[in-house]
C-alpha cells in the first residue's frame, strides 16, 4: 500500500476507534466503579436498566445530581425546601429498588433550573473532587453531542458541559491542586464514557436490559411528584395500585426495543475527554 494512502486509512480510522462500542460488552462489566453525573433527581432514570445490572454485578455505581430539583412542580402548596426533601427521598427511593445503597448518592445542592447561572468554576471544582475521590473507570452523562452542540433543556445543558469539563479537569494534577496537597487525593483520567440522552443516529452501543426491566419499571413509580396528580397535588410518597400499574405502564411504553429485547442506548466514548465530541 503506498505510504499516502497508508496514512488516510490510518486517519479515517482513528477517530472510529475513540467511538467504538466496548471492548468487553457491558453486559459481561464486573468490578468496575461507575460514575453517573446528572442535573436532577431521576436524570439517571434513563440509565436504570444497566446501573442495576451493573451494580447487580458487582460493579460500584454512585450518583452525583447537581441540583435539589427543588422547583419542578405545578402543586402550589409545596414550598421549595419541602420540594427539595421529597426529591432527595423519591431518588433514594429509586435506587434502592435497583440495589445502589443511599450513601452511594451525593447532590451537590444547587437550585433546579438555575445550573448555567453558577460559579462554573465552582461546580467544576466540586465534580472534580468526586472523580478525584471515587476514581470511576466509566463516566455516564448527558451527551454532549458529537460533532455538534447537542440541544437539552437548561440545566440537562449545563449538566453535560459541566461533567465533561471536570472530566477533563480530574486528569490535570495542577488545576484545583487543593484536592492532592490537601485532600490527599491524585489526579484521574476516566478511561470510559457512556453518554445517554443524545440523538439515536449517534448511539453505538444498546445494553439488553431484559433481566433489570422490572425494576426499571418499578424505580420508576418512586417518582411520584414528577407525574401525573402528585405533579400538581402531591398527596404523598406511595401511589395506589391504579395509580402505580398506570405508572408502570407509561415507563414500559418509553423502553426501546431492539430485536425483541428491551434496550437503553449510549454513546460509547473512550479516549480523552479533550475529543468527546468529535
Amino acid at each position: 500500500m503506498p505510504k499516502m494512502l497508508a496514512r488516510v486509512v490510518v486517519l479515517v480510522c482513528l477517530p472510529c476507534a475513540a467511538v467504538a462500542q466496548p471492548a468487553t460488552p457491558v453486559e459481561k462489566w464486573t468490578g468496575k466503579t461507575i460514575l453517573l453525573i446528572g442535573a436532577h433527581a431521576d436524570d439517571d432514570a434513563q440509565s436504570h436498566g444497566t446501573l442495576a445490572m451493573l451494580q447487580a454485578q458487582k460493579n460500584d455505581v454512585y450518583i452525583v445530581t447537581l441540583t435539589t430539583g427543588n422547583v419542578g412542580t405545578q402543586d402550589p402548596q409545596l414550598s421549595r425546601s419541602q420540594l427539595a426533601q421529597i426529591r432527595r427521598q423519591e431518588e433514594l427511593d429509586a435506587l434502592a429498588v435497583l440495589g445502589i445503597p443511599a450513601e452511594h448518592y451525593i447532590n451537590l445542592g444547587y437550585d433546579d433550573g438555575l445550573l448555567e447561572f453558577e460559579d462554573r468554576k465552582a461546580v467544576v471544582e466540586k465534580l472534580v473532587f468526586f472523580i478525584r475521590k471515587l476514581r470511576p473507570d466509566v463516566l455516564f452523562a448527558f451527551d454532549p453531542g458529537k460533532r455538534y452542540q447537542r440541544w437539552h433543556k437548561s440545566d440537562h445543558r449545563a449538566a453535560a458541559y459541566l461533567a465533561a469539563d471536570a472530566a477533563r479537569a480530574a486528569m490535570w494534577r495542577l488545576l484545583f491542586e487543593g484536592h492532592i496537597l490537601q485532600d490527599g487525593l491524585k489526579a484521574h483520567e476516566i478511561p470510559e464514557y457512556m453518554l445517554y440522552d443524545g440523538a439515536e443516529e449517534d448511539m453505538n452501543t444498546w445494553v439488553d436490559i431484559s433481566s433489570t426491566l422490572e425494576k426499571k419499571l418499578t424505580a420508576s413509580t418512586r417518582y411520584v411528584s414528577q407525574w401525573g396528580p402528585g405533579w400538581q397535588n402531591y398527596k404523598g410518597a406511595r401511589l395506589s395500585p391504579e395509580e402505580e400499574k398506570e405508572s408502570k405502564d407509561r415507563a414500559r411504553q418509553r423502553v426501546r426495543m431492539r430485536e425483541g429485547k428491551p434496550v437503553e442506548g449510549f454513546r460509547h466514548y473512550k479516549g480523552l475527554p479533550d475529543s468527546i465530541g468529535k
